[in-house]
């Protein structure tokens, strides 16, 4: 799927915009019944979220998965607390995009920055990050040049590690730019609510 066939699929997709909270969230939905729910900073037109989620084979909507954003966070209830102690400082992987960079943050790595390597699979289609005491592995795609079928160029590729945090950045591509642009006019075009549901029937 080229760039061009990208943005004619979410041209063709039915959309639904809500203005919410300072954000504004639009619903796509596929021809092929596949779900996309965006969230942008209304301020900065910044993509805060994207999810995606897909209907099972009998037809039932599966778990909304994130690809931008916080992970979910599990449901923890107060007698869980000892549970939180635990597990609070495993690493924590999600991806937050500035305007100019996709950007992945891993949080919990209390290594210093000579430790990590971060690097470009192309063959495989990925970003490997490793670090060299062992205690840290993780092999990434980045679904928007897949869906482009846009190459993954290592030069794009930096990193840097600060408060136990490292954040991978990849620069975007003038392809990818040019489409966040043509989509985000489109966006602005819809006419979404102030409040609640725009369309019930899509949600």
């Amino acid at each position: 799927m080229a760039v061009q066939s990208w943005i004619d699929i979410l041209r063709l997709s039915k959309k639904t915009a809500l203005i919410h909270d300072g954000k504004r969230k639009i619903h796509y939905l596929f021809t092929d019944g596949k779900e996309m729910a965006e969230e942008y900073d209304l301020k900065t037109d910044e993509l805060i979220v994207r999810k995606w989620r897909h209907k099972s084979t009998l037809g039932a909507h599966g778990q909304w998965q994130v690809e931008i954003g916080e992970p979910p966070a599990g449901s923890v209830t107060s007698s869980d607390a000892d549970v939180i102690k635990e597990n609070c400082s495993n690493p924590v992987f999600m991806r937050r995009d500035t305007k100019a960079s996709f950007q992945w943050r891993i949080r919990n790595l209390p290594y210093p920055k000579d430790v990590f390597s971060v690097s470009v699979e192309a063959s495989e289609r990925c970003i490997i990050i490793k670090t060299s005491n062992k205690k840290y592995y993780k092999k990434f795609g980045v679904p928007d040049l897949d869906r482009c079928q846009l190459p993954l160029d290592s030069s794009a590729l930096s990193f840097t590690h600060a408060n136990n945090t490292l954040i991978v950045s990849y620069k975007k591509p003038k392809e990818i730019l040019t489409l966040e642009q043509e989509l985000l006019r489109e966006l602005k075009k819809l006419k979404g609510t102030g409040e609640g549901d725009v369309d019930c029937k899509t949600q």
